[in-house]
């Protein structure tokens, strides 16, 4: 392999990973780090502190750089930088889904210009490999559907609610302490990380730009344990599931929301922080890649990989990896999540009035919904009782309508919740 001068920008649990596996690589020669703090302690034994500065500028400005890895992430500075690094004709690897699902256009149009490539291997499941192979080895491929579980920390969470019978907030707290959470989770819990990364993970299996911004999200902040308890007696877990899949009219639908899984289906055996891509296409048919998503040595696995690809490809070619050039030209049709159509759980807490499961029936029937399950779950204190329906798939507007008319009603004191199916 080519030696390779690289500059780091970001020496945090991921960049300390990168750090401490490029040890093992003698062609790969790190020539600064770019920290916040360069007093900091950090996991690295022996680390070299002459490399260490805390203007990035002089690494994304510095000829003898062939490659900017940038591990800090968030928006700013890194799309400056990264512009800056492009401009002066260097690659980038990155892990930062956020920047790629808000600004990736951008970079990636400026670095086609520039004749460099962005490698983002990292950026959507960690360890797993999934990028590289869908621009290549899959290539040859439709594909039509993706369903997954992105998130590690929301998939314990959902987990230990399951298995311990923990509150939501109980079960957050759990993955704080044990580092899987962040002291603000919001990121984690409300979705908006799986929904960086199935924008990404869409875009390229869909051949078209997917806007961040059309993304209907919705994280786990309002799963009950009487739901886990629920899903649980009808046969289901619950997963936050990141989903993008073309339709038969050739639109786009990327979303991210709880579903109740059938636990039968292999999404609903993927536990604890681990995370798993089911691809559907043709003529390969279904694929599902599982393992780790996160955490400083996986994540380094993709980042080093990406560093190696390119300290390879250079070897022979200035445009090493052209596999990675951008030339997706149109924007997707994406559609809006009350034109979907799905499975539903729709757990109702309604007065113990004689005829409450038929009013439910009719108000279903009256807007085109056929009902597969209805069960109600014992009465309460208050003398109201828990109505748990799944229904037959139906449009998302039809549901909606359904639940406002439902409310109309005196006997139906309030929906506690509704999900979404995946069977």
């Amino acid at each position: 392999m080519k030696s390779l001068n690289i500059g780091i920008i970001g020496l945090g649990t991921v960049g300390c990973g990168v750090y401490n596996v490029l040890r093992a690589f003698d062609e790969i020669n790190i020539k600064k780090i770019a920290v916040k703090n360069i007093n900091k302690k950090r996991n690295i034994e022996n680390l070299d502190e002459s490399l260490l500065t805390q203007d990035a500028y002089e690494i994304v400005n510095n000829p003898e750089i062939d490659v900017v890895v940038e591990v800090a992430g968030g928006i700013n500075p890194a799309f400056e930088l990264l512009t800056a690094a492009i401009k002066n004709k260097k690659h980038i690897v990155t892990a930062n889904k956020e920047l790629l699902a808000k600004k990736g256009n951008e970079l990636f149009s400026l670095a086609k210009a520039n004749n460099v490539v962005i490698l983002y291997e990292a950026a959507v499941a960690g360890g797993i490999p999934i990028i590289m192979p869908i621009k290549t080895i899959l290539c040859a491929n439709k594909l039509t559907k993706i369903a997954a579980i992105l998130n590690g920390t929301t998939n314990y969470i959902l987990t230990k609610m399951a298995e311990k019978d923990l509150s939501y907030e109980t079960a957050l707290k759990q993955a704080q302490e044990l580092g899987y959470a962040e002291t603000d989770p919001t990121g984690d819990v409300e979705g908006f990380d799986a929904a960086y990364k199935i924008a990404i993970l869409s875009t390229i299996s869909f051949n078209k730009k997917v806007d961040i911004n059309k993304i209907y999200r919705e994280g786990i902040t309002k799963i009950t344990a009487n739901d886990i308890k629920s899903a649980k007696e009808l046969g289901y877990k619950i997963k936050l599931i990141a989903m993008g899949q073309v339709t038969d009219d050739g639109r786009i639908d990327v979303r991210v929301h709880p579903m109740l899984v059938a636990k039968k289906h292999l999404l609903a055996k993927v536990d604890n922080a681990t995370n798993s891509i089911m691809l559907s296409g043709y003529p390969v048919g279904d694929l599902v890649l599982t393992g780790a998503g996160a955490g400083a040595e996986p994540t380094a696995s993709s980042v080093v990989g990406d560093i190696l690809v390119l300290s390879s490809g250079l070897e022979h070619s200035q445009c090493p990896v052209p596999q990675a050039v951008c030339n997706h030209t149109e924007f997707a049709d994406q559609i809006p999540i009350g034109e979907t159509y799905n499975e539903y759980y729709i757990s109702i807490n309604a007065s113990n009035n004689p005829g409450v499961i038929g009013l439910v029936g009719t108000i279903c029937g009256k807007n085109n919904i056929n009902i597969s399950t209805i069960m109600q779950k014992g009465i309460n204190t208050d003398n109201t009782a828990e109505i748990v329906v799944i229904t037959e798939k139906s449009k998302e507007s039809d549901i909606q309508n359904a639940l406002s008319d439902l409310l109309k009603s005196e006997s139906i004191k309030k929906i506690d919740n509704l999900l979404r199916v995946m069977n």
